[in-house]
């Protein structure tokens, strides 16, 4: 199959410039195997697993496949030290970030030939950990799924790619071979999705769930504070409807019960709780209040991936969701995908060929 050989390829080692994100509950070894031999990035989602687990989840994509892939790590975890060794010492290729990383944090994956990709939603974000010697930043629009800002992809990927040399993936609102010629065009070096991969047959998220997101129209989607305190975009399930109008002492009361659950599944100690809830409020700039919302998440969303239950769980998704109807194997996506941007890609060469003979596309057919 042609591909697209862009600075992401180069970087990562990956044949093509699409990144399957690190969503929690669903970016298992499973999905990131499956995407990773497809030709992607895969990214696993690390922030629901506990140490072993992550190690045993690690162990087994390499099982499933010799391609390279990503784990996505949360810098102001208790244990993000542990984590990074745990990625040094198996050797995965890249280490993504929700949150920036520490300058130390990117040193240490670097010295040992990890790429370090954080997430960012401001060109002064990116600025920041590009200068901190991040080799590449993932730019994520408002119509992107899970925790989003209000600037559209359109606006807020030529400002970033305005503000720094090195690579940018684009996210949000991407899931055909057209967003990734328009990001291509645009400067991207590639685009990052998410509700398009759990859409496919390749992750344990249950079929009914899948069946209430391909049900989605392009409204389908609502971005609330109510969930977690920070902005997210979900499903609009009546349990979202119902707790949009929710008072504040009914979310305290969930809020306690969800925490107490978590550390439950988890085994996670309360101190480390603890700690790991005073770092993500020094690094999110949360109140307090929404530090204590933001335990609802790792529950409420296996509630509704793990356990299927629609009616007391939230289920994350992108925008693109209206847009979806069928769940194939990321084989088949990813394929297509590329197909379809190589399509949209020589058809535009060829129209600049025709008006400016001897001219040629800025991204090589590979």
């Amino acid at each position: 199959m042609t591909g697209l050989r862009t600075p992401l390829t180069e970087l990562t080692g990956v044949d093509h410039p699409i990144v399957q994100t690190g969503m929690g509950w669903v970016a298992g070894p499973r999905l990131v195997a499956a995407t990773a031999r497809a030709g992607a990035l895969g990214i696993l989602a690390s922030a629901t697993m506990s140490l072993d687990e992550l190690e045993k989840a690690i162990l087994e994509v390499q099982e499933r496949t010799d391609r390279p892939f990503g784990v996505n790590l949360r810098a102001d975890a208790g244990d993000a030290p542990q984590r990074v060794d745990l990625l040094i010492r198996h050797g995965v290729k890249v280490a993504s970030f929700a949150l920036a990383p520490k300058p130390e944090q990117i040193a240490r994956l670097k010295e040992h030939g990890i790429v370090v990709m954080p997430s960012v939603g401001a060109a002064k974000h990116a600025r920041k950990v590009a200068s901190w010697g991040a080799d590449a930043v993932m730019v994520q629009g408002g119509e992107g799924g899970g925790h989003t800002g209000p600037v559209p992809t359109t606006l807020l990927l030529p400002s970033v790619l305005d503000a720094v040399d090195i690579p940018v993936v684009a996210a949000g609102g991407f899931f055909d071979g057209r967003g990734l010629a328009a990001a291509l065009s645009y400067g991207a070096a590639g685009v990052g999705m998410g509700t398009r991969f759990l859409l496919t047959r390749d992750n344990a998220v249950p079929d009914a769930v899948k069946q209430v997101y391909l049900q989605a129209g392009l409204d389908g989607t609502v971005v609330t504070t109510k969930a977690d305190g920070m902005p997210h975009r979900l499903l609009r399930t009546p349990y979202i409807e119902t707790l949009q109008r929710e008072s504040a002492l009914g979310r305290g009361w969930r809020t306690i019960r969800r925490t107490v659950a978590y550390q439950r599944l988890s085994g996670t100690p309360w101190g480390r709780l603890l700690a790991d809830g005073r770092a993500m409020k020094r690094a999110g700039d949360r109140t307090w209040g929404q530090t204590m919302l933001a335990a609802n998440t790792p529950m409420l969303l296996r509630a509704g991936l793990v356990e299927g239950d629609t009616s007391a769980g939230m289920l994350a998704s992108g925008q693109v969701v209206g847009l979806l109807d069928d769940l194939p194997s990321c084989e088949e996506l990813v394929s297509r995908i590329v197909a379809d941007a190589v399509a949209h890609l020589s058809a535009a060469a060829a129209a600049l060929s025709a008006a400016e003979p001897g001219s040629h596309s800025a991204v090589e057919p590979g």
